[in-house]
């Protein structure tokens, strides 16, 4: 896969060859400015001042070209228009195939505009990005915000591709209304789910949503698993490769480790509490019984991928053994009258954690073309885990002996678990098919690095093939160019993942820092609340085990609910740092609310403060990973401290320090425990929006 300068080369359509930015030119005045700069000839104002000209006048051609071509293909539909309406009074089967057919023309030069749209904005971003590495400047958050928030701007018409969408809906309606359909009136408008598309409207739908990366729920679904994601093998060779490393076996062994680790993680909420009490601690002790495995998880997640870059296997197998023998650690504490080991057990299952793995297995071994569908059942058995664990507690109300091994409510999710595990070692072993090495060598991750790989979480499903075939000419005439630009962005520096967490840090943008701290805030609020649900909820309602299982069970039945109507149809709506900023204000509001300030404390006010902070948080997860996958360097995307890392370890730090703060708290006493605990939530929130307003313009 060739660089951009050349891509852009590639992909021009011959007769529009003037009116595409003029990428070669202007990083040759990038490096002109950096030269000049160090020589003094220019001050860094007009440096500023000079680029920021020549990128509007850039920008201004394409703009004034787009909307040219915008109006001669609505008057080509008028004229198409006035000929379909004489056929529906002199209907003629041939004469509706041709006019169909000079829709379907309409349509490929529709798509042709939608990708001169794409390079160009492609162009824009790396331009930009270009200037900020080479000045080390955040010109870009300047230059976005002043451009895409004036009346008149030029750039939102670039970005935003506006009345392209009336183009898209005039040709589907046009074309469904010259489908045969005897004896029926309605129109697209009646039946928008059923009406019949032409393969045309689905190639310009595709070129659109590459263009404005629109989410559906099974996109939105995978971004919430920060994998990689890919274009689609350009050819039949790399298809290949990818196929001789997928096994849907192993696909479902690695998706059924998450479910199952996450059923781990929660079905002990709802006793964890009691539990620690019958060993001789107070309640609030669950926040370190609880907490021990998210620390675990902290130390688990690197060495396990760092591991993945070796063998899959044999880290599963490892994660297997030690959670088995964590769950039997814990429900043997109850007999061997012994906090220490209750903790060990839940250290043990800590250090099994191979989400990692999971991750990284679907990110290298799964084909692009299912990729995203993989990435979404990560994320669903994830969901389906954190809501089953806890209903599963509920279920598990029996005590009895066995040879003086006590089994109980608070032991048996521990046994449960532990039979769980070993079960699932069995099937592993006995079906799990370790991907060919040297396959993947050559796949990955040099090949990907040498430009192939997108932003994580972006899918690009424009089109399969370029506009043009013949550009071996062109490919050539940007060698030089790019020869200049190896100085400052050399393919093998810019490219290769990041080999250590202070370069991962490097990598990191203002922009990125702030979505890992909202990442940090949710997952503090999501932690304090389900940790400490069975200790308030005991102490204020008198509430059962049952019942708090039920409780939590129902918080995680919303997961999926909720990221179906945010995927489906909130996200095509609103922009996502809208999202980012209105669902952290929703999560302020529910904080809020779930303050103890009278004298009394009701069920309503609980419930309904924890359903607006659950769904908020939830809702705020997946904007905040779209928007991570968008901002964080590609560079983040593979090797061991990649981005899907960098945010676990985000998030398992904030379920650290939640737990920690419950347990802290506990000594000042229940009754003062909501407050104090509630109260990190609310400066953490508070301190997020503040940092997200400073940094929205950049959210681009």
């Amino acid at each position: 896969m060739v660089r951009f300068g050349k891509k852009l080369m590639a992909d021009q359509v011959p007769e529009w060859r003037g009116y595409y930015i003029n990428y070669k030119l202007m990083k040759k005045k990038v490096k002109q400015y950096g030269q000049q700069l160090q020589q003094g000839e220019k001050d860094r104002r007009r440096v500023l001042k000079d680029f920021s000209k020549m990128l509007d006048d850039q920008i201004e051609t394409i703009v004034l070209f787009l909307l040219e071509q915008q109006g001669r293909l609505a008057s080509r539909i008028e004229k198409l228009g006035k000929q379909r309406a004489i056929l529906v009074e002199q209907p003629d089967i041939s004469a509706i195939a041709e006019l169909r057919e000079a829709y379907r023309e309409v349509g490929l030069d529709l798509i042709k505009l939608l990708k001169f749209v794409d390079l160009n904005a492609t162009g824009i971003r790396k331009i930009l990005k270009k200037f900020d590495k080479r000045f080390s400047y955040r010109f870009t958050d300047y230059y976005v915000s002043s451009r895409s928030n004036h009346p008149y701007s030029q750039l939102q018409q670039v970005f935003k591709h506006v009345g392209v969408g009336a183009v898209v809906g005039a040709l589907s309606r046009n074309l469904a209304d010259l489908q045969e359909r005897q004896g029926s009136y309605l129109s697209i408008y009646d039946q928008p789910s059923s009406a019949l598309k032409d393969p045309i409207i689905d190639m310009i739908n595709s070129s659109v949503d590459k263009l404005t990366r629109s989410t559906n729920f099974l996109r939105f679904l995978g971004q919430h698993a920060l994998i990689a994601q890919e274009e689609s093998p350009s050819t039949a060779g790399e298809e290949e490769i990818e196929d001789q490393k997928y096994h849907f076996v192993s696909l479902m062994l690695n998706l059924v480790n998450t479910f199952l680790y996450m059923v781990n993680t929660y079905i002990i909420v709802p006793t964890a509490d009691d539990y620690s009490v019958s060993l001789g601690a107070a309640s609030t002790v669950c926040g370190v019984v609880i907490g021990s495995m998210a620390i675990a998880q902290v130390f688990s997640s690197v060495y396990f991928s760092a591991w993945s870059n070796k063998s899959y296997f044999k880290p599963l197998v490892f994660s297997s053994i030690v959670l088995f023998l964590g769950n039997v650690c814990y429900a043997m504490a109850y007999d061997t009258k012994s906090l220490t080991v209750l903790i060990v057990g839940r250290l043990l299952c800590g250090l099994g954690s191979a989400r990692a793995v999971n991750r990284r297995y679907i990110s290298d071994c799964v084909p692009a073309r299912i990729r995203m569908q993989a990435s979404a059942g990560f994320v669903s058995a994830s969901a389906l885990g954190m809501a089953c664990g806890p209903a599963l507690a509920g279920l598990l109300q029996w005590r009895f002996k066995v040879y003086m091994v006590t089994f109980s409510q608070s032991t048996l999710p521990g046994w449960l678990m532990a039979v769980a595990w070993l079960l699932y070692l069995v099937w592993l072993c006995i079906s799990f098919k370790e991907p060919n090495r040297a396959t993947e060598a050559d796949d990955t991750p040099h090949n990907r690095a040498s430009g192939q790989s997108v932003d994580i979480g972006q899918v690009e499903n424009g089109l399969a093939q370029p506009l043009l075939g013949d550009s071996e000419s062109k490919l050539n005439d940007d060698d030089d160019d790019d020869e200049e630009d190896e100085s400052e962005e050399s393919a093998q520096d810019s490219r290769k993942p990041a080999t250590s967490i202070g370069s991962a840090y490097r990598l990191l943008t203002p922009s990125v820092k702030v979505q890992l701290l909202i990442y940090f805030m949710l997952k503090y609020a999501m932690e304090i609340l389900l940790s400490e649900s069975s200790v308030i909820t005991s102490h204020y309602f008198n509430w059962n085990t049952s019942s708090v299982a039920i409780f939590l069970a129902i918080l995680g039945l919303t997961v999926l609910p909720i990221n179906a109507v945010v995927g489906t149809y909130i996200s095509n709506m609103f922009e996502d740092r809208q999202l980012l900023m209105a669902s952290q204000i929703t999560l302020l509001v529910g904080i809020i609310f779930s303050f103890k300030v009278t004298s009394t404390y009701s069920v309503i006010q609980y419930v309904v403060s924890a359903l607006i902070t659950f769904v908020s948080a939830e809702v705020l997860e997946g904007v905040n990973l779209s928007l991570l996958s968008s901002v964080m360097s590609s560079r983040l995307s593979r090797g061991t401290y990649n981005g899907g890392l960098l945010s676990t370890e985000a998030g398992t730090l904030a379920r650290v320090v939640a737990d920690c703060t419950i347990t802290a708290a506990g000594y000042l006493g229940i009754g003062s425990l909501l407050n104090v605990t509630l109260l990190p939530s609310l400066v953490i929130c508070a301190a997020s929006i503040a940092c997200t307003f400073l940094t929205y313009n950049s959210l681009f």
